[in-house]
């Protein structure tokens, strides 16, 4: 009786943990981008959940194109959803430096109330356009149903499949940013703006790349997102609380950090859900959050500096 219990207990906490996993995978690819746009530029995007929406939406429209008119290459739908999320919403963030942000830097707060009210203005064109009502994508045959570990653990398709992709968006981050031409001017200019300008290196070209792919990766996020939950126009606004949380508790601007800290609370929110309310189990998790930071107050892991 206690081992047939204990076997029980023991597959809800692996499927609680799974779904840990995937929850893991949407904070992650969203405080990847966040972490470049605040822990590299200091800039306070409060849009940043909007961008992940506006690739769900862009996912929730190449998901229709092809059903109606390309049914034959819907299996592939994703893939190309996946690049067109990215380059739209890049290209959104890297106008969006240009015509607001770029005046506002060395001005944290600013960028706070500016892009907060940018947020509100890109939640109502969503709702003009798409509507209020929340709205889901079709997923390939391929990304249905799942694969049993056990008589009493399956572990959905789809969720593996988001946990890869978020496996090689880090670690193409990760070169990005430590082992290529554009990473090390990115460093530069963190670590010394005038310095770095003064040596040739387009600082205002590398802000707004920066900003680009942090913006670019949101969209992935909202492509992942789609998998998991149904888009709405306020829907981003439910995570940006949470991806904040991850880069600071991280340690703002380092990728490994992020990854502790995105696996450490999702998987807290996700186990603590069983046992309790969701909510509750969210005030534990930020209640616990807040006692490291008052230990350490530069999060997880920081970056060394030499002054």
């Amino acid at each position: 009786m206690f081992s047939d219990s204990f076997s029980e207990l023991s597959s809800i906490l692996a499927m609680q943990g799974f779904a840990g996993l995937s929850l893991f995978s949407v904070f992650l690819l969203m405080a990847l981008g966040l972490a470049i746009i605040f822990g590299q530029m200091g800039v306070i995007n409060m849009a940043h959940g909007e961008f992940m929406i506006l690739g769900a939406y862009v996912t929730y429209l190449c998901s229709h194109i092809f059903e109606n008119y390309l049914a034959s290459l819907f299996g592939i739908y994703f893939f190309v959803a996946l690049i067109v999320a990215f380059l739209v919403t890049a290209a959104m963030g890297m106008l969006l430096e240009w015509l607001m942000i770029r005046h506002l830097y060395a001005r944290p707060l600013d960028t706070l109330l500016a892009t907060w009210g940018l947020s509100l203005i890109l939640q109502q064109i969503y709702r003009s356009v798409f509507g209020a009502r929340e709205v889901g994508v079709t997923l390939p045959d391929w990304l249905m149903g799942s694969i049993n570990l056990t008589e009493m653990i399956e572990i959905p398709v789809n969720g593996l499949f988001v946990l890869f992709l978020t496996i090689i968006i880090t670690a193409a981050l990760w070169f990005i940013v430590y082992r290529s031409a554009f990473g090390r001017q990115l460093r530069a200019v963190v670590l010394n703006r005038s310095m770095a300008g003064a040596v040739g290196i387009n600082t205002a070209l590398v802000d707004r790349l920066t900003f680009g792919l942090g913006c670019g990766i949101a969209g992935i996020a909202g492509c992942a997102f789609t998998m998991i939950g149904s888009t709405g126009p306020t829907a981003g606004q439910l995570y940006i609380v949470d991806t904040f949380l991850v880069v600071v508790f991280g340690g703002a601007g380092t990728i490994i950090g992020t990854i502790a800290s995105a696996f450490s609370i999702a998987q807290a929110q996700s186990i603590m859900e069983f046992f309790m309310s969701g909510s509750t189990a969210k005030v534990l998790t930020l209640l616990a959050v807040v006692i490291i930071l008052m230990i350490r107050p530069k999060g997880l892991f920081s970056i060394k500096v030499r002054h």
